[in-house]
């Protein structure tokens, strides 16, 4: 992955980014970004959109960067970027219940799609997207499972290690509800070393609590103590995570 500062020949200014954005830094490492071309706008945009899917707030200055890139986009594969993060900024959105945006969502990863072409290196990353809408919001498990197979296949192709990273976690979800655990655990297993391998904090301590969920004691129970650590370490985010963290109440006694 470009930026993340373990490749030769790294643009320092990604490398920046990308380490302010692995710890959780989204403010940080938008403001290194003058949205003064196409790319550095959009990227802008998505750190902040990304933002608002871990920390549940924000969400007026991630319209106003995305509004600016959907402003200076012109070609075809620019629009369908900036038609990407719309629909991401409307999923989190009706995800996280502060505003239902499904239709606009689902109307904007599809307009996405019709302007980002299939084997583009964009294109995994909205069949990502399209999975999760279908998983969670239109509750559409085989479409979902389908789309994130799409996606899996184009990060591999256009090595985005990231990316590889949510799609073998979502399939290791899906793989999960349906009872596969040992496919579950393998996928979990290879999110979370990903992870690890590129530094992305802020997304560790979420890969080790699903990867608990496929564990037996006291393994399950040394995965979330270590995400704790790593969720008190960074402040708190995900927020969403202080949820799947928090202890179990203790047991009746008659």
């Amino acid at each position: 992955m470009s930026g993340n500062g373990t490749t030769p020949g790294d643009d320092p200014l990604q490398t920046a980014v990308w380490r302010l954005r692995s710890r959780g830094c989204w403010a940080d490492a938008a403001a290194l970004l003058l949205p003064d071309t196409p790319a550095a706008a959009l990227q802008r945009a998505s750190l902040l959109v990304e933002r608002c899917l871990y920390t549940e707030r924000d969400w007026e200055e991630a319209e106003d960067a995305l509004r600016t890139a959907e402003a200076l986009a012109h070609t075809d594969d620019e629009r369908g970027a900036a038609a990407c993060e719309r629909g991401y900024l409307a999923y989190a959105s009706t995800l996280l219940a502060v505003r239902d945006r499904a239709d606009e969502a689902r109307a904007a990863l599809g307009r996405a799609a019709a302007l980002i072409p299939p084997g583009a290196p964009q294109r995994a990353l909205l069949d990502f997207r399209r999975g999760l809408l279908a998983e969670n919001l239109t509750s559409a498990p085989q479409a979902a499972r389908a789309a994130y197979r799409r996606a899996h296949a184009g990060a591999t192709a256009h090595a985005n290690p990231l990316l590889l990273s949510f799609t073998w976690r979502h399939l290791a979800g899906l793989a999960l509800r349906d009872g596969e655990l040992a496919e579950a655990r393998h996928g979990f297993t290879e999110s979370l070393r990903i992870r690890e391998e590129l530094g992305y904090l802020v997304g560790t301590a979420p890969a080790l609590v699903s990867l608990a969920d496929t564990e037996t004691e006291p393994e399950a129970s040394r995965l979330r103590e270590e995400a704790r650590r790593l969720f008190r370490l960074l402040g708190g985010v995900p927020t969403w995570l202080a949820r799947q963290l928090a202890p179990l109440p203790p047991a009746a006694t008659a």
